[in-house]
């Protein structure tokens, strides 16, 4: 099983790209996904969670709310890297058990923003950065619903897209056409399929 981090800035599309990536056949996890299946009621994680950031995260049903949770965290660098400790362990421990279910000779690709500035990148056999330029990110992040002071606060939160490309083991260029990515993102899944 070879596993493959794929990461970029908020904006430049790794959605995307991982999506064109579950196509063409590779298996792929999105890190947001998992963690925000963390916080409903019942999960040890919430549990967690709970105990540092109290009941006001909640929402009526009793599961945590991630657009209060991430007014919390976004404006209070010690309480993210709180967060961070306590969901990043479990999605690794998460990616191990559901790697044991996959066939040994598949691709595994995890989708996350933050594996260069954690470190996590290092996890991996190969790191995919998808790359798209600041003033292309935050027009997305914007069409998406994000106020202008959320996408700064969290860009500012991530390395430098132009530092985080010196990573990469493969960039995708995410800056163009639908096609134009979709070219790229089929000619690294055959290098990952042929790499011994």
């Amino acid at each position: 099983m070879k596993r493959v981090g794929l990461t970029g800035n908020i904006g430049c599309g790794k959605s995307t790209v991982a999506s064109m990536f579950r196509e063409l056949g590779a298996f792929v996890v999105d890190a947001d996904k998992v963690i925000h299946s963390f916080y409903k009621k019942g999960h040890p994680v919430y549990e967690r969670v709970l105990e540092v950031f109290g009941k006001e995260i909640l929402d009526e049903e009793g599961n945590i709310d991630r657009k209060k949770l991430a007014k919390i965290v976004f404006s209070d660098k010690e309480k993210l890297k709180k967060l961070e400790e306590i969901t990043h362990k479990a999605l690794y421990e998460e990616l191990e058990r559901l790697e044991k279910t996959l066939p040994k000779e598949g691709i595994l690709i995890l989708e996350a923003s933050l594996l260069v500035e954690k470190g996590s990148y290092k996890k991996f056999d190969k790191l995919i950065v998808v790359y798209a330029p600041y003033e292309v990110c935050r027009e997305r992040a914007l069409k998406r619903g994000l106020s202008l002071e959320d996408f700064e606060r969290r860009w500012k939160l991530q390395m430098p897209i132009e530092e985080k490309v010196k990573y990469g083991d493969f960039v995708i260029d995410n800056s163009g056409s639908l096609e134009e990515t979709y070219k790229q993102v089929k000619e690294v899944y055959e290098k990952l399929k042929s790499d011994p």
